[in-house]
């Protein structure tokens, strides 16, 4: 029956195309009133599923006259308007698309054309806008739209890249607009009702649970990170709408409450990817399949009762860093017998099979991290321990210490002393003659500080089995520009009380040509320090700072500002796949007893305490230049590049950064200065002003009342505000993200839990510690199930995807007809491609020390990697994606 009935179709589609001036081109206009265009879209049925009901049913709809409609809508000519009603646009003829039966699409290409001649009567004037209809079964998602010889325009390119699902599943038609940029008041007025009912549209009614077709932008708190219908144990609080626990907003669901709790919304089952997020905001097929090929070793909780039997019945510690490097050399052995038969049971094979390496053997074998490629040990050096403050994945941290003493800012009055112990005693002897006042004049001592973030969450923390520390590191700068660490200060909560203060220990390098217990117990303290950099890192650098910081402004853009502001077109690729990450993120990362829980030493308290340091997030300070000076690391100097003097002159992601940041403000200013010609068509822009309104009082709401918003008044806080966007978007999440794999990918290097306190003499951890050094400190660092956790999940996150849309590039050439801003971007892009000609020259400077350190790893990770035309995936290390996008 239904062949019959595709056949009947394929017959209609022919006799249809009889008489349709087959030999003309496609974009030929018939007897001057026909308009020829082609479309290009995607069937579902190649989108990552091979849905044959999508395709047959699809085909018997073409049969019964239900296709795919567009009308075009004039932007000259009005319709009839009702009293009271704005006029709008007058419609054309309906068309429909043609030979929808007999295009196949390639499932490896995905792409199919299809032809479309649209009737336009002269008297409808110039057409503004197309209205489109999808009369099938299924959806499409409909990528552009190009209609030739359109009267009054010439060509004219609709940039689409929208989810179009049948025409019953919305109240409203689909509108698109061609690729042309009008502020609101430049608008022509017949478009002016279709331009804001979309925005109406996207902004959903605020109730209802939302579903997959649904194109609702709306906020909602941080409430569905905890199951506390499982038990108290999973309960979380909500982050978000309190003092206590601010948080940026997140878009929203509307699933319904739990049981337990009405405050929180429900969760979806563990390992459903089904989470809403408006369907354009979806990860393509491509990011898709390369997120669920990598995802697979991530998503271990499947695994998690075997490889914990596993590890318990074999290795359970890395006894040796050789057991560790058997992770990237060998892998993990696959036991015979019942054990492997239960795996095999337990794990679809379709999975287990990912998870095997080339030699069918072994599994959980990763690729070597770049940190221990060259050299194994040279990360266990001072030096590459300081260089990585500068250099690595968070160098984001350090500060110049401006008072010795350092002082502490919590409240004496609830956590008594808090101030440093560290004097100038012990570190005299490392100080290459310097004093400590002579050192701090010269600007030549830092600082890596996380007491104060983590000192009020440590006795809770260490109530669990993590046993770990608040840390100070103190670094001096030397002749040659490295950094030189003098000492690392150890602090616990006073044991009688958190008003008592703090009991803190300094420890400092051993002597020159010491070994023994002292370069032991030092290797301990380096490593204590990095595991709260490492936490910090995960939670604030990265998730809060970057995914959790923007997602406001993605959905705040799609509710406030028109497709066709020039605003929406700037910021929009840089939003790409941060909303979809996100919810990923929410649902199998940094939930109750995620993934970020059981690799992190926080803990179940790692996303409560990011909601209390988001307390002091500023939004102007997370400008480069303005974060640089606010940490001491440079001075505002009209006669260096960029306006600054840094003080450490090889601090990497400074130098790269600065050039990064420079062009990127260049571009937007650019831009900006296209379409507002003053500070007062800023401030009439009414969508503009809606859009920056609601960012300041719903999307960052428990903000709202800070002064040092931008107004957004003048098109200087414009061009500002675009730039740190941006900037946070691309560079910033670049320079913390896509380097974990590197430096992080060998646990020992960058551990992220502690199991035990330094020991002390006289105990048999310290008598091991002597004996044995290497065993104790992997019994002190982050455990063995805990790595393979923790690495899986650093794995995916460092990969950039096969698809992926770098800075200075778009993934549609056509984004905007608009021939200066073309010209404005083509020139960020060559600026782009000038930076990474000077970051490949630096990176070969022997006298930079801090670009390639002891491990000898060039620092790529601004390298915007707008030149390799290629797209290459992977864990390459180097890349600036637009977005936020893993």
């Amino acid at each position: 029956m239904v062949r019959r009935l595709m056949e009947a179709c394929c017959l209609k589609d022919k006799d249809k195309d009889k008489g349709d001036d087959d030999e003309k081109p496609d974009y030929m206009v018939s007897g001057g009133n026909r308009i020829r265009g082609k479309v290009v879209l995607m069937k579902k049925n190649v989108l990552g599923f091979n849905d044959l009901k999508a395709s047959v049913v699809d085909r018997i709809h073409e049969l019964l006259g239900k296709g795919v409609s567009m009308q075009l809508i004039s932007a000259t000519h009005p319709e009839p308007a009702a009293n009271g009603l704005k006029s709008r646009g007058k419609l054309g003829e309906v068309a429909y698309l043609e030979k929808w039966v007999t295009t196949t699409t390639s499932l490896s290409a995905g792409e199919a054309s299809f032809s479309i001649s649209l009737d336009w009567d002269e008297s409808h004037g110039v057409p503004g806008a197309l209205l489109i209809r999808n009369h099938h079964h299924s959806q499409f998602y409909l990528k552009t739209i190009t209609l030739e010889d359109v009267p009054g325009h010439g060509q004219l390119h609709f940039v689409c890249n929208s989810w179009v699902y049948p025409a019953h599943r919305y109240k409203y038609n689909r509108i698109f607009f061609p690729n042309k940029a009008y502020l609101p008041s430049e608008t022509p007025e017949l478009l002016h009702p279709y331009r804001e009912d979309e925005l109406v549209n996207l902004r959903g009614s605020g109730s209802g649970e939302l579903k997959e077709w649904d194109r609702v932008y709306d906020y909602a708190y941080y409430n569905e990170l905890g199951s506390p219908d499982k038990g108290p144990e999973y309960a979380r609080p909500v982050l978000g709408g309190s003092n206590e626990y601010p948080y940026p907003r997140r878009g929203r669901t509307g699933r319904e409450p739990t049981k337990t709790d009405p405050n929180s919304e429900s969760r979806l089952p563990l390992l459903s990817l089904d989470i809403y997020v408006p369907k354009d905001e979806r990860f393509g097929h491509v990011k898709f399949s390369d997120f669920l090929a990598y995802g697979l070793k991530s998503l271990v909780q499947i695994l998690l009762p075997e490889l914990k039997s596993l590890c318990d019945k074999t290795i359970n510690e890395f006894d040796t860093f050789e057991d560790v490097l058997n992770l990237y050399e060998g892998g993990i052995k696959l036991p015979n017998g019942p054990t492997l038969k239960k795996i095999r049971e337990c794990i679809p094979w379709e999975l287990l099979k990912e998870l095997i390496r080339s030699d069918g053997e072994r599994f959980l074998k990763f690729p070597m991290p770049d940190v221990i490629k060259k050299d194994r040990s040279a990360w266990r050096t001072d030096e590459e321990f300081a260089r990585e403050m500068l250099a690595g994945v968070n160098p984001v941290n350090i500060t110049r210490l401006q008072e010795f003493p350092p002082v502490s800012k919590l409240d004496p009055k609830v956590y008594g002393n808090q101030n440093s112990s560290i004097r100038e005693e012990h570190i005299a002897s490392n100080m290459n003659g310097l004093t400590v006042n002579e050192a701090i004049e010269s600007n030549r001592l830092f600082i890596l500080d996380h007491h104060d973030a983590l000192m009020i969450y440590l006795r809770r923390i260490n109530s669990t089995h993590t046993k770990t520390y608040a840390t100070r590191t103190f670094l001096l700068l030397q002749e040659d520009g490295t950094l030189k660490p003098l000492a690392i200060e150890l602090s616990l909560p006073h044991p009688q009380g958190d008003h008592h203060g703090c009991v803190r220990t300094v420890f400092t390098p051993p002597g020159q040509g010491k070994k023994g217990i002292e370069e032991s117990v030092w290797q301990l303290a380096k490593a204590y320090a990095a595991i709260n950099d490492s936490g910090y890192h995960q939670l604030i650098s990265h998730w809060l700072n970057t995914h959790a910081v923007i997602e406001p402004f993605v959905i705040a853009t799609h509710r406030q500002l028109s497709v066709l502001h020039p605003i929406h077109k700037l910021l929009h690729p840089h939003f790409r796949d941060t909303m979809n990450i996100n919810a990923l993120a929410r649902q199998i990362l940094i939930n109750a007893d995620g993934v970020l829980e059981k690799t992190v030493f926080p803990g179940r308290f790692s996303m409560e305490m990011s909601a209390v340091i988001y307390k002091s997030w500023v939004f102007t300070d997370q400008a480069l230049p303005a974060d640089l000076c606010k940490r001491g690391m440079a001075v505002l100097d009209k006669t260096c590049p960029h306006g600054l003097r840094l003080l450490i002159e090889d601090y990497p992601f400074a130098v790269d950064g600065l050039e990064i940041w420079s062009a990127i403000q260049t571009w937007v200013d650019e831009y900006c200065c296209l379409y507002y010609e003053s500070d007062d068509a800023v401030q009439v822009d009414s969508e503009l002003q809606d859009w920056w309104t609601e960012l300041r009082n719903v999307g960052h709401g428990d903000k709202k009342k800070e002064p040092w918003w931008p107004k957004m008044q003048t098109r200087n806080e414009l061009i500002e505000s675009c730039t740190i966007i941006i900037w946070v978007a691309s560079a910033l999440h670049a320079a913390v993200n896509f380097g974990q794999y590197s430096y992080a990918g060998y646990l020992p290097n960058r551990p992220t839990v502690s199991r035990r306190f330094m020991p002390e003499a006289g105990t048999a951890e310290y008598a091991e510690l002597e004996s044995n050094p290497d065993a104790a400190f992997l019994k002190t660092i982050t455990a063995q199930l805990q790595t393979l956790l923790g690495v899986s999940l650093i794995e995916v996150l460092s990969r950039h995807s096969t698809d992926e849309v770098y800075l200075g590039q778009n993934d549609t050439p056509e984004w905007t007809s608009d021939a200066e801003a073309l010209a404005a971007f083509a020139r960020f892009g060559e600026k782009l491609m000038d930076i990474e000609k000077g970051i490949n020259e630096r990176n070969k400077d022997m006298r930079l020390k801090n670009r390639v350190g002891p491990v000898g790893m060039p620092y790529t990770l601004l390298y915007p990697n707008t030149s390799d035309k290629s797209r290459e995936g992977g864990l390459t290390g180097k890349g600036i994606p637009n977005s936020v996008s893993i």
